[in-house]
């Protein structure tokens, strides 16, 4: 049992599994203070101070007194109930004195009394009801919880449905040996599944719903609930881990959710690999056990059914199980899979038909941020508390999961493979499919002539004559595409309604006849020659989105997702966004690109939902984006709150350090047009060289970019300064592949703690890495690690970007100036400075931690990029003109920290 410690601050009580910093206190408090009043917050904690611990003491103390709360005032309102009936004579009498006094005017008064007493009744039955929910809930739950009888009984039904499985399978293989010629006639009823079935409209289905959802979500209604989200699963598997040890782990009821790809359990469908091609197949196999069956299927000349894939771990009761599984004890992503296998129960779905029951639900950022897929996931916002972790990147998030690109290749791809479809179905499609089909072929060749292409002919053979980009509104795109007539919402919602199905029938398609093999078609025969010679070149080269079947062919997922992406990104407000059309070579390796330029439009949906939402990160500075780009269209600059702390470790444990001249009294600046040369480049490594020799276990030297932290690498390997760095440091590049990040950081560690313990001449090792790669986030360069972290030069992005020049563009048309400095130039400052912000919290992880930071550049002294340092940092940063100076408190910083951790260990 964890002895927790409970915490006091002002009238709330926040219990901790141990005494709790003072910053962790202020950072309970403020947030708590938030969630009560139902506003934004911005919150900063730097990594180290146990930010994740105080989000969930600070949020799930406020959960539990606010369920508390609404539990009180309901008991209240049940307890006047008969009270109130007793009042209903005085204002029977009072409107009969009114209606006596005034007429008409009385009866009105009458009527709106009655109005309201009717409401009150209402809300007291929905009340009644709500508390009869929530006592079978808990019954529920607790029986599970304590019950194991449940557990064994539901363990031993699955042993028998194995078995029955296993016998049924054994049947059929009998039966297929004995009637082989019976099984090979089926194969012409097997394209019955290739027919699309008839479209609907959301008018025409009448809001119908899964009978499954229902069912599984029927006995449980939605709790008071937070929505917390960070980037990655290896983020939410660690959050939950904190919560399973904190003080609340073993009482709340807690949710991951996840994507198809991590949870699946069926082995037939995750060899697929393909993200898009794992969706559909799961939806294909839903749709086999729910569908109903073709007139051909029941009609007696069959003689036999057709055989359709069902997904095994697709139960109404084990998913049910599954659900209450998850509910009873707090579990992450790899448990809910293990759980799944276990009791042969579909995790993804069983996680979702959780949801209303849940009190925390933990999830990544896709699927809280994007609209649709946050309604396919039965996830409801109204009034329900939002916190987004990890949050520094916020902007850049929303602006890619609703920004969309397709190529050439894919729209080719998308056409050929679907009108080869609609030639060989065209008799048996019914004719509003048909017409719809028809639509999306003729968008689809008017976005390949737009990058001057023909669909009839091989995308890679055609040359494009005017190379280059050009960036459209959305209006001048759809008017020069000549499809400013198409209604593209009826579009999206046909692909979106449709989509699974449809695409799956036409993988089907592809599948059985071959993408090289001639489709028989008696009209059109030249027409569909130029495809086929298209449909050959498509196997010459795996690309994304491939898998191999069987026979070592590779098979490609179709684009029509990416379409449907790009489509429903073109029904956006045309100051939204842009139009890039990127004309490359070929037509097969141009592309067409939505980028959007206002994400508050979307992050607005979600504030206006929520009651409360928090934007959580170890390094927010600058939190000016956050206000302009996000919040100020959505809310009022006074339901904004910011809060940021201090780190937890001593003053004097951080040195950083703004470097602006060199050993040889050059002046610092690494500008696009200085940094290149050769005495800036010898200026900088004399610099890393002294610093080897006084700074202990690990240093970390990050650069502006691949190629130039290539080009000072190469420099210095011709200059014999890496020989002499070498004779102190071991060096270390960083990767561009992720794959091999991994093994990199394992061979810098093991030679940092080797050094640490033989001694010698190599101290230790010298990482050079890159700002915005692999290891300027997410990666711990604690303790020896990273004893000193050095920026070369200012990170700045590249302004010549055309998708940048359209940002700069439109911010300085919307937004106003600040500081007398125009939007274009704090977007491209902020940009440089979270990612410097980010690359130097890489060294202090914990309180005992200690060391430097080198910030080489002396625009970092100027007062606009210094007050952008996060203030834990800033409020300790020294400015040194001279090297000497510099080089001097370094050396005394380390020597004086060496000491401590020697008297410290012996």
């Amino acid at each position: 049992m964890q002895n927790c410690v409970t915490q006091g601050k002002g009238r709330v009580n926040f219990p901790f599994p141990y005494t709790p910093y003072s910053i962790q206190e202020d950072f309970m408090a403020n947030l708590y203070d938030v969630l009560e009043a139902g506003k934004v917050g911005i919150f900063e904690s730097p990594t180290g101070t146990g930010k994740s611990l105080s989000l969930i003491c600070g949020a799930l103390s406020w959960l539990r007194d606010f369920e508390e709360k609404k539990k009180q005032e309901e008991a209240r309102l049940l307890a006047d109930e008969h009270s109130g009936q007793d009042k209903q004579q005085q204002p029977t009498s009072c409107s009969a004195e009114a209606s006596n006094c005034q007429g008409s005017a009385g009866e009105l008064v009458w009527i709106t009394e009655f109005m309201q007493k009717k409401e009150e009744q209402a809300m007291v039955d929905r009340l009644k009801e709500e508390q009869i929910r929530r006592k079978k809930r808990e019954d529920r739950l607790e029986k599970i919880r304590h019950n194991v009888q449940l557990k064994y009984a539901s363990k031993r039904k699955r042993l028998e449905d194995d078995e029955t499985q296993r016998l049924l399978q054994l049947s059929k293989e009998i039966l297929s040996t004995e009637l082989g010629s019976d099984v090979l006639e089926q194969l012409d009823h097997e394209e019955e599944e290739l027919i699309l079935a008839e479209y609907e409209s959301d008018e025409e289905k009448k809001g119908r719903q899964t009978a499954l959802l229902e069912f599984l979500q029927s006995s449980f209604s939605f709790s008071s609930q937070i929505y917390y989200c960070s980037r990655t699963h290896s983020q939410l598997a660690q959050f939950v881990h904190e919560v399973q040890k904190s003080p609340f782990g073993e009482e709340i009821r807690l949710v991951s959710l996840g994507s198809r790809q991590n949870l699946c359990v069926n082995e037939e469908v995750r060899h697929l690999g393909a993200v898009q091609l794992i969706n559909d197949r799961c939806v294909e196999m839903q749709k086999n056990k729910h569908g109903k069956k073709s007139e051909g299927e029941e009609s007696e000349g069959k003689k036999r059914r057709v055989s359709r894939a069902v997904c095994p771990f697709y139960s109404y009761e084990q998913m049910q199980f599954l659900r209450d599984e998850v509910l009873v004890k707090v579990k992450d992503i790899e448990q809910l899979v293990a759980l799944g296998k276990e009791t042969k129960a579909c995790p993804y779905y069983g996680s979702r038909y959780a949801i209303p029951a849940a009190q925390l639900v933990v999830l990544p950022y896709q699927m809280l941020l994007h609209e649709s897929t946050r309604c396919a996931s039965g996830i409801k916002l109204k009034d329900q508390v939002v916190i987004i972790d990890e949050a520094h990147n916020l902007i850049d998030t929303i602006t890619c999961i609703y920004s969309a690109e397709v190529r050439g290749s894919q729209l080719c791809c998308a056409h050929s493979q679907l009108l080869q479809y609609m030639e060989r179905y065209r008799k048996r499609l019914k004719a509003k499919n048909l017409m719809y089909i028809k639509q999306i072929l003729y968008l689809l060749e008017r976005f390949v002539s737009i990058l001057g292409g023909n669909v009839n002919q091989n995308p890679n053979a055609q040359s494009i004559s005017q190379a280059g980009t050009e960036l459209k509104s959305i209006n001048d795109f759809l008017f020069q595409s000549q499809i400013d007539n198409i209604n593209l919402f009826k579009c999206v919602c046909i692909l979106c309604k449709s989509y699974f199905l449809f695409m799956w029938q036409l993988f089907g398609f592809v599948e059985r006849y071959g993408a090289t093999s001639v489709v028989k078609i008696n009209k059109e025969k030249q027409k569909m020659a130029g495809l086929q010679n298209f449909l050959l070149t498509l196997h010459q080269g795996p690309d994304k989105g491939e898998f191999r079947c069987r026979d070592g062919q590779p098979k490609m997922a179709s684009p029509l997702m990416q379409i449907e992406g790009f489509l429903s990104a073109l029904t956006s407000a045309n100051q939204d966004g842009r139009v890039i059309l990127n004309r490359q070579g070929t037509v097969a390796k141009s592309s067409l690109k939505f980028l959007l330029l206002n994400p508050a439009v979307h992050f607005a949906k979600v504030l206006k939902e929520c009651r409360a939402a928090i934007v959580a990160g170890g390094t927010m500075q600058p939190v000016s984006d956050f206000r302009e780009q996000l919040l100020s269209c959505a809310i009022g600059a006074d339901r904004v709150v910011e809060f940021s702390c201090g780190h937890v470790i001593p003053p004097d444990n951080i040195l950083p350090i703004i470097l602006c001249s060199g050993p040889s009294n050059q002046q610092l600046e690494f500008t696009y047009q200085k940094r290149d040369l050769p005495h800036m480049m010898d200026e900088m490594g004399r610099i890393l060289g002294n610093l080897c020799n006084v700074v202990p276990g690990g240093v970390v030297c990050f650069f502006p970019s691949y190629e130039y932290e290539k080009q000072v690498y190469t420099h210095w390997e011709g200059t014999g300064l890496l020989t002499r760095l070498a004779t102190k440091k071991k060096i270390f590049q960083e990767p561009k592949k992720a794959n091999q990040v991994e093994q990199v950081l394992a061979e810098y560690t093991k030679c940092i703690k080797r050094c640490s313990q033989v001694g010698g001449h190599v101290t230790g090792a010298l990482l050079f890495s890159v700002v915005g790669g692999k290891m300027s986030e997410g990666i711990n360069f604690s303790d020896d690690l990273g004893r000193c972290v050095v920026m070369v030069g200012m990170p700045y992005p590249n302004i010549k970007s055309p998708e940048l020049q359209e940002k700069m563009a439109y911010l300085d048309k919307t937004m106003p100036r600040t500081a007398g400095q125009p939007p274009s130039k704090m977007l491209i400052e902020n940009l440089c400075m979270k990612a410097v912000n980010q690359s130097i919290g890489r060294a202090i992880r914990h309180q005992k931690d200690f060391a430097s930071i080198l910030l080489v550049d002396h625009r970092y002294a100027r007062p606009s990029v210094f007050n952008k340092l996060p203030q834990w940092i800033k409020e300790r940063t020294e400015i040194k003109y001279t090297f000497g100076l510099a080089f001097a408190a370094l050396r005394k910083f380390h020597h004086e920290k060496k000491s401590c951790y020697r008297s410290e260990a012996s």
